[in-house]
């Protein structure tokens, strides 16, 4: 089951965390999905209109952390991803942390070679 959890923001609108299987087949092992919308309902429509069907949140035993609300407060599409740490944690700061990138990145099927 992927882990996940949501905060609730002061103007109502959520962000919704979830560390998922990569859906790319020569992707990384699992990534860390950000959604910012009106709603976890709403949150979660979005990831399956992309294609990730099986996305539930249950519980939220892994919320968002403040930096990583702010990164998809200011990302335009308001999704976002990278790779996600082994155990969902970052433990020591000497690691480098990997940028967020937009889903079309993730999503993205590789071009045919001519």
């Amino acid at each position: 089951m992927a882990a996940g959890g949501f905060c609730k923001l002061p103007n109502g609108m959520v962000v919704v965390a979830l560390n998922l299987p990569s859906p790319a087949a020569d992707g990384p092992g699992a990534v860390r999905v950000l959604v910012h919308s009106a709603n976890r309902a709403r949150a979660l429509t979005r990831l399956r209109n992309l294609g990730l069907r099986s996305v539930y949140l249950r519980g939220n035993a892994a919320p968002p952390t403040p930096d990583e609300i702010t990164a998809v407060l200011h990302h335009p599409d308001g999704l976002i991803w990278r790779t996600a740490p082994d155990n969902g944690v970052v433990s020591s700061p000497d690691l480098v942390q990997e940028l967020w990138r937009p889903i079309r990145s993730l999503l993205r099927r590789p071009t045919a070679q001519t």
